[in-house]
């Protein structure tokens, strides 16, 4: 895994040197990975071009946990016993390049993950800001208004995916851990944004699959992406954002909403059993309400900033339900975040985060599973971060041959990250 980590980057950096593009750390329309890319959602649309010819940005992350966090439960199952230790760095690299005037594409590949000690690309789009490479002025006005976006991509369902870790990219997480039903997904499709005075829509459609095959053509259709929202930053002090965002689809072979991140939970074997492996049971701590073959959700989130203090809230609902069941499950999923960032440059913050999820679960109980995290951190440098975090979440709900049975794991996680 080193082997490849490290010979994937220096091959990366080699071929860029001998192209002979130039690398830009200010690329145009871009979210920046490092620092300076907190609190932004939706890449910015930039007014002016810097665009004077190919430029390749090479970019990447690096994260290493060491973490001590204890489990028990009441159930039948045992749990794995797992100790304080430092778990699998993580590593992924980035490729931005501006193809044209307000034309980028970006491609991602993680080189090591917890499910996978191998790289593999998590994905890539194309972005197009400007259509001055069909014809110069070319729906010139239009074009400065929308955002188009097409690639097999991290779709744009809610603000949470914006804040969450995503395998070696820690740097925008004020957390170490993502939420409980971490709704993230990988699918072929595009998605076209509006974006005029602080308001914001977009509308997207997918293909509904995360990998992609030509076979079983009856099993999956179209996914549906939308979202409205406001933006604005209504003084020097105070910025507000709202938004309200829906991903559906009525026809799946697997619905991956829940379950398509396979980079892995920070929360390294809690409530696992004997028999488990680290990369094998990756997502330990997450839950998937296991809406299988159709699902509608709907996500809010609010977003304030009144100077060093913010609040970053989730509040989800999901409705649907496997081929083999005759009714529609629900799982609701409320969350908030209070951080108060300080120092010259906000370069230190603590937080706090309450999630909880309250589900119709595939086994016929109703549970609920509760998370408490208190953390902080210190930006070392724009592109260094390090974290530190007390977890705390509890299962209720299950039955006694469950392994969540009266389940609990806590404790303390230490991680450092690096992005550039």
């Amino acid at each position: 895994m080193k082997k490849y980590a490290k010979y994937g980057l220096l091959a990366a950096a080699f071929l860029v040197g001998l192209m002979g593009y130039s690398q830009n750390r200010n690329l145009d329309n871009f979210r920046s990975p490092d620092k300076d890319g907190v609190n932004v959602f939706e890449a910015p649309k930039d007014t002016v071009s810097t665009f004077d010819g190919i430029k390749v940005r090479v970019g990447g992350s690096s994260t290493l946990q060491f973490q001590a966090i204890d489990h028990e439960n009441s159930g039948s199952v045992e749990l794995i016993p797992i100790g304080d230790n430092f778990n699998l760095a993580t590593a992924n690299l980035d490729l931005d390049v501006a193809l044209a005037k307000g034309v980028r594409m970006h491609l991602r590949t993680y080189l090591s993950s917890r499910h996978h000690p191998e790289p593999y690309v998590k994905g890539g789009y194309f972005q197009v800001d400007n259509l001055d490479f069909i014809s110069p002025g070319f729906l010139e006005e239009t074009m400065k208004y929308l955002t188009i976006k097409v690639g097999h991509m991290e779709n744009n369902y809610g603000d949470a995916h914006f804040r969450r870790t995503d395998n070696a990219q820690a740097m925008h997480n004020p957390f170490v851990g993502n939420l409980i039903m971490d709704a993230f997904t990988t699918e072929v499709g595009g998605e076209v944004y509006f974006r005029k005075n602080g308001f914001l829509a977009m509308f997207g459609l997918s293909n509904g699959k995360l990998n992609q095959a030509v076979n079983n053509p009856e099993t999956t259709g179209a996914s549906i992406l939308a979202k409205l929202g406001y933006d604005a930053q209504v003084s020097e002090d105070l910025r507000l954002r709202l938004t309200g965002s829906m991903y559906s689809t009525g026809k799946s072979g697997n619905v991956y909403l829940y379950s398509a991140d396979r980079s892995g939970s920070r929360y390294y074997l809690v409530m696992e059993d004997t028999e488990a492996s680290t990369s094998g049971n990756f997502r330990s701590g997450r839950y998937n309400p296991g809406l299988r073959n159709e699902i509608t959700a709907f996500m809010i989130n609010p977003f304030v900033k009144y100077k060093g203090l913010e609040f970053f809230g989730t509040f989800e609902t999901a409705s649907g339900k496997a081929d083999a069941e005759t009714e529609d499950r629900t799982a609701t999923q409320l969350a908030g975040e209070l951080i108060y960032r300080f120092g010259g440059s906000e370069n230190f913050f603590l937080g706090t985060r309450y999630n909880t999820v309250t589900s119709d679960d595939p086994s016929g109980s109703e549970i609920t599973i509760d998370r408490f995290q208190l953390g902080g951190g210190v930006f070392l440098t724009k592109n260094i971060l390090a974290k530190i975090e007390y977890v705390n979440q509890q299962y209720d709900g299950y039955d006694t041959t469950s392994i969540f049975h009266e389940g609990e794991f806590k404790g303390l996680l230490l991680e450092a990250v690096i992005s550039f």
